[in-house]
C-alpha cells in the first residue's frame, strides 16, 4: 500500500457520502451530489429493483479517494495555511529599542551624559487589526472553495474511471461470446464441407474472423490493465489491486429532474463571490491604514555625576515620555489602492460571468448528449434484436442445406457492432448524468 504522509481530517464542511450500489441486471441507482458551506451528502437515489450487487460499491471507493487524495489533502493543507495567516495579522508594529553611547561627552548643568536608551511603540488606528483580520479571513474562505471544487472534480474522474472499466470489461465479455459464436458457425462450416455444401474458404474465413475479434479482446485486456492503474491512482494506493467492477449496467427508464437554475451556487462561482468579498474587505483595510498612527514611547539618558561639586541635581539622569503621530499626507498610494480594488471587482465580475457562461454551456451539452445517447441505445436495441433475429433464420436455413456464410459474417459483424455501441452508450449516459450531478447539485 503506498503510504500517506497526511490524511486530512473530515470535518463539518468536509464530503461525507453515504453508501449506495451500482446496478446488475434488475438494479439501477443513480448518484447525485449535494453540496452546502457545511457538508456534501450523497441525495437518495433511484432504486428499480431491490436486487443489490456484490461488487465493490463506488461510493466506497470514492470515500477512499477523497480521503486518501494527495490533491485534497494540497489544497487543505493551503487553506490551513491561509487561515493561520489570520493569527499573523493580529499583532501590533514591533516595538522599537535603542541604545546610545556618547562618544563625545555632552556637557549639561548636572553632568555629562554617558549613554542613552529608548523604547517606542507605534498603535495602528481603532479598528485597522480587525480589518486586517476580515481581509485574511475572506481570502481563507475564498481558498476553501478550491477544496469543494477539487472533490467534486475528484468525484467527476474516479466515476468516469468506473465507467471506463465497466465499459472495457462489458466489451471483452461480448467479443467472448462472438468467438463462441464464431466457434459454433466454424462447426457448421466443416459440417458442410464434408457433405459439399460449403468451401474450406468459408471455414478459413470464419477463422480469421475470430483472429481478429482475438486480438481486438488482447487490446482491450491491455486497455484495462492502464484504465486500471489510473482508477487507482484516483485512490493513491498500488496499482496491482484488482477492481471489482459491477456485472452490468443498465439503461435506466426514465432520468432524474434537473434543476439547472442551481447552477449559480456551484462552488466555482461561489469562489468569485468569496473573492469579491475578500476586495471589499481589503478596500476597508486600505482605508483604516489611511489613518494616522498614534506612538509612544520613552528616552532614558544616563548623566555622570560632576566631580568635586555637590549640589542638588548632580547626577541627575534624564527620562524623557514621547507621544508621536505618523500622518500620511502624501496618501496617493492609498488612493491608486482604492482604484485597484474598484477595478478588480469588476474584473472578478466579469470573470465570473464568464465562468458562468462556459459552465451553462457545459450542462446543456452534458444534457442533450444524455438524451442522444438514450436515442441510440434504443435504436442499438432494435437493431440487435433485428440482427439476433436474422441470425435464426440463417440457422433454419442451414437446416435445409441453403446456408450462406458470406451472410453469417456479415450479420456477425453487425451484431457485434450493435452490442458495442449499446454498451458506449451506456457508458456515456452515465458519464453525462455524472457531469450533470457536478454541474447541478448544491
Amino acid at each position: 500500500m503506498k503510504t500517506l504522509s497526511y490524511i486530512a481530517p473530515i470535518n463539518k464542511q468536509s464530503f461525507l457520502f453515504s453508501n449506495f450500489n451500482l446496478v446488475n441486471k434488475r438494479t439501477f441507482h443513480f448518484l447525485l451530489f449535494t453540496y452546502n458551506l457545511k457538508s456534501v451528502l450523497i441525495s437518495s437515489f433511484l432504486l428499480f429493483n431491490l436486487n443489490v450487487i456484490s461488487a465493490q460499491q463506488l461510493g466506497t471507493l470514492i470515500e477512499e479517494a477523497l480521503l486518501n487524495s494527495p490533491e485534497i489533502q494540497k489544497f487543505e493543507l493551503q487553506y490551513s495555511i491561509a487561515s493561520e495567516k489570520v493569527n499573523e495579522v493580529n499583532t501590533i508594529p514591533d516595538t522599537e529599542f535603542g541604545v546610545g553611547y556618547f562618544i563625545s561627552e555632552p556637557e549639561t548643568r548636572s553632568g555629562a551624559q554617558r549613554f542613552k536608551v529608548s523604547a517606542k511603540q507605534m498603535l495602528p488606528w481603532f479598528g485597522n487589526i480587525t480589518a486586517r483580520e476580515n481581509y485574511v479571513s475572506a481570502l481563507a474562505a475564498a481558498k476553501y472553495e478550491d477544496i469543494i471544487i477539487a472533490k467534486r472534480k475528484l468525484v467527476v474522474s474516479v466515476s468516469q474511471s468506473y465507467y471506463n472499466l465497466y465499459t472495457n470489461k462489458a466489451k471483452q465479455e461480448v467479443l467472448l461470446e462472438n468467438i463462441n459464436l464464431l466457434k459454433t458457425y466454424e462447426t457448421l462450416a466443416l459440417t458442410s464441407v464434408e457433405v459439399g455444401k460449403a468451401s474450406a474458404v468459408d471455414v478459413l474465413r470464419l477463422q480469421m474472423r475470430q483472429n481478429e475479434i482475438q486480438q481486438l479482446s488482447a487490446i482491450l485486456s491491455q486497455q484495462y490493465l492502464t484504465e486500471q492503474t489510473a482508477f487507482n491512482n484516483f485512490l493513491n494506493r498500488e496499482n496491482y489491486i484488482e477492481i471489482n467492477i459491477v456485472d452490468e449496467l443498465i439503461m435506466p427508464s426514465i432520468d432524474f429532474e434537473i434543476n439547472d437554475e442551481s447552477i449559480v451556487l456551484h462552488p466555482e462561482l461561489l469562489k468569485y463571490d468569496k473573492l469579491y468579498q475578500s476586495l471589499e474587505k481589503s478596500e476597508l483595510l486600505n482605508q483604516k491604514e489611511s489613518n494616522p498612527m498614534i506612538g509612544f514611547g520613552l528616552d532614558y539618558i544616563n548623566v555622570e555625576k560632576r566631580s568635586a561639586m555637590n549640589f542638588r541635581d548632580n547626577g541627575k539622569d534624564i527620562v524623557m515620555p514621547m507621544v508621536s503621530v505618523s500622518i500620511p499626507i502624501f496618501n496617493s498610494k492609498y488612493k491608486s489602492k482604492t482604484k485597484q480594488n474598484e477595478l478588480q471587482q469588476q474584473e472578478i465580475i466579469a470573470q465570473k460571468q464568464e465562468r458562468l457562461n462556459i459552465l451553462e454551456t457545459f450542462l446543456d451539452k452534458a444534457i442533450n448528449d444524455r438524451s442522444s445517447e438514450r436515442i441510440r441505445y434504443v435504436t442499438q436495441t432494435k437493431n440487435l434484436k433485428q440482427a439476433k433475429h436474422a441470425q435464426e433464420i440463417l440457422i433454419k436455413n442451414y437446416e435445409t442445406g441453403t446456408i450462406d456464410f458470406n451472410d453469417v459474417l456479415d450479420i456477425q459483424e453487425l451484431q457485434l457492432k450493435f452490442q458495442i455501441n449499446q454498451i458506449e452508450s451506456v457508458k456515456s449516459h452515465y458519464i453525462q448524468t455524472t457531469l450533470i450531478n457536478y454541474l447541478t447539485q448544491q
